[in-house]
């Protein structure tokens, strides 16, 4: 789960959100990737002793969320080292780093710099394996909210719970032609008004689909989270990455992998 980004989520749903994403987790444990910025004050220090004692793993997103792609690479180190200070002195603290966006350069130079950097300080990267657009199904609801503070949230919760399993449908299809084998796979959803009412519901999803949930710390043992694809730009999910080193996918993989104008049509023609 990333970014932390809690101010973001309307009332009244704010006043219990952290409360319903932890009860949601309660038989898991959980990787949470910090947004600096969105913790230096004591309600972000609250969240984040609630998920160190509750068990979960928290990791570094950096301080700002700004695309690597957009910065040089000192600079981005920068922002990570920014934010480790936030987060290091919690006891799930590891160090895991996930990349803004999923985009880790978009030169082979920026790649491996970053990855030598990550490298010599300790870091190992925070790789999904299956990326969604969960983020842009909470914007379209907080939208639609803020227009018609009477509009009923529960209409997202099917389209949601679809949206993520064709998701992990693709993942895991593409996962099984790339390596030969399914992965203990890493699906990335954010803090947000969306998980703090679907949550539950996701994760009951997979089990009732007979997929296991396990907790973040197991599912980064697979083999796979040491791979580094020489892929440029680097980054997305890392199946998709290794399915793009791999060369025999090209036809198929879309660019990003996952964004909003490949949600907006069915968004709008739901009505949402």
């Amino acid at each position: 789960m990333d970014d932390v980004n809690w101010r973001a989520i309307p009332e009244p749903f704010a006043r219990d959100a952290n409360a319903r994403l932890l009860g949601a987790l309660k038989d898991q444990r959980a990787a949470l990737f910090v947004t600096g910025k969105n913790v230096e004050n004591e309600t972000g220090r609250q969240i984040l002793q609630s998920w160190s004692d509750a068990g979960h793993l928290i990791g570094n997103h950096t301080y700002s969320h700004r695309n690597y792609s957009s910065m040089d690479s000192p600079a981005f180190a920068r922002d990570i080292e920014r934010c480790e200070p936030m987060v290091d002195k919690f006891p799930g603290f590891r160090k895991f780093f996930r990349f803004p966006m999923l985009k880790e350069g978009d030169t082979a130079a920026k790649r491996d710099w970053m990855r030598g950097f990550l490298r010599d300080h300790g870091y190992r990267i925070g790789h999904v394996t299956v990326d969604a657009s969960d983020w842009y199904y909470d914007n379209r609801l907080r939208e639609r909210l803020e227009k018609e503070p009477s509009f009923d949230p529960s209409r997202f919760r099917q389209p949601y719970l679809d949206h993520i399993w064709d998701r992990a449908t693709y993942y895991d299809g593409l996962a099984r032609r790339v390596l030969g084998r399914t992965v203990a796979h890493t699906v990335l959803i954010h803090y947000n008004l969306l998980n703090t009412l679907f949550l539950g519901d996701l994760l009951d999803m997979f089990r009732r689909k007979v997929w296991k949930v396990i907790d973040a710390a197991e599912a980064y043992t697979d083999p796979v989270f040491t791979r580094g694809p020489k892929t440029v730009p680097a980054g997305e999910s890392l199946i998709w990455a290794l399915a793009k080193e791999s060369g025999r996918f090209e036809a198929e993989l879309r660019y990003p992998g996952e964004d909003d104008v490949y949600e907006r049509p069915l968004l709008d023609r739901l009505g949402l």
